[in-house]
């Protein structure tokens, strides 16, 4: 394996992975003395920390504000360790929770109980510190893992419905979130648009001025089109080369004209500066309406792609730079500024 692959393996990168924020510890023990003495060498080890002296207090505690690091006391009045250690588990948290059992009980039993109960480690309080150091030097590798994990399937997850260019959902995010929408409109106002963009004469961009060129016009493309979407529960997505679809639930068509022709005028109102060229480009819009699909039948991705296009059709054979509204919803498509 060459050294390019090692450096690009998952492996290897959770393994150089280091936890930037602070972490935080809960020391859950009903003997005060034993809570502070605990609290200090917990905190001569860079940790933040919070101590409290039941397990009621511990969960209320943990709901107020997350802590990586539990170390509880198994014999608490009331709940006892053991619960507690369940009752946390029980919980979604936004990390995971390394939870380390500190108690007198120390038989083979004793600490396979712990561990049942959903404890990571144990350790006895005849231990010394440098004992319960070594298990939060431990524990802090784990949370890095962990972090590093989620951190990475994240990525993955954003790269899976990221179009790598433009940095807009990909086709197939549309895809799946559009059936979404679609049940979402159903269930609640009926209303919801789908827009479908094409750039008039890309070729000639490549073909002219090179595919370098091509991508950064696509990225200006994405730009002016997100910059025109003033309302956060509207998107869009690449679902072409020079393709972009824009989703407006909630929106009636009398609205999603004003945003259609305003897409519009955020390309034919200025050229596009890019490297030491200016190009201007214009887009042609299809647009059309769920209440329309549903004329025909249940309303499907599919049934509302078809409609989109056949307008988007329209606007090319009519001269480009256009927006074409369907017809059921308006006869008359709109004219380019002069």
């Amino acid at each position: 394996m060459d050294q390019t692959r090692r450096e690009d393996d998952g492996t290897t990168r959770i393994q150089r992975f280091e936890i930037d924020a602070p972490l935080r510890a809960l020391i859950v023990d009903d003997d005060e003395f034993v809570l502070e003495y605990l609290k200090t060498v917990v905190a001569g080890t860079s940790l933040e920390v919070v101590g409290v002296t039941n397990a009621e207090l511990a969960l209320i505690e943990m709901q107020r504000e997350f802590a990586s690091v539990v170390i509880l006391d198994r014999d608490l009045p009331g709940m006892d360790g053991l619960e507690l250690c369940r009752r946390i588990r029980e919980q979604v948290f936004p990390g995971y929770v390394y939870i380390i059992l500190l108690t007198a009980h120390d038989s083979e039993k004793a600490i396979l109980d712990g561990l049942a109960a959903g404890a990571d480690d144990y350790l006895s309080k005849r231990a010394s510190s440098a004992h319960l150091i070594a298990k939060l030097t431990t524990a802090r590798r784990i949370l890095a893992l962990e972090q590093s994990l989620r951190r990475m399937i994240e990525e993955r997850r954003h790269m899976a419905m990221t179009d790598e260019l433009t940095e807009c959902y990909n086709r197939r995010f549309f895809m799946h979130q559009m059936r979404r929408e679609i049940r979402r409109a159903l269930r609640l106002t009926g209303e919801l648009t789908l827009m479908v963009l094409d750039i008039d004469h890309f070729k000639q961009v490549n073909d002219r001025f090179g595919h370098a060129t091509g991508d950064a016009a696509l990225v200006e493309s994405a730009n002016r089109i997100r910059d025109s979407l003033t309302r956060e529960r509207d998107w869009c997505a690449r679902t072409g080369g020079e393709e972009f679809a824009v989703v407006l639930p909630g929106t009636d068509p009398r609205g999603a004209q004003i945003v259609a022709e305003n897409l519009r005028l955020a390309f034919a109102a200025s050229p596009m500066k890019l490297a030491d060229q200016e190009i201007a480009l214009t887009v042609s819009i299809g647009v059309t309406a769920i209440s329309l699909s549903m004329r025909n039948g249940i309303p499907t991705v599919e049934s509302m792609l078809l409609r989109a296009d056949e307008c988007l059709y329209q606007s090319k054979n009519q001269g480009r730079n256009r927006v074409t509204i369907d017809q059921a919803l308006s006869d008359d498509a709109l004219t380019p500024a002069a």
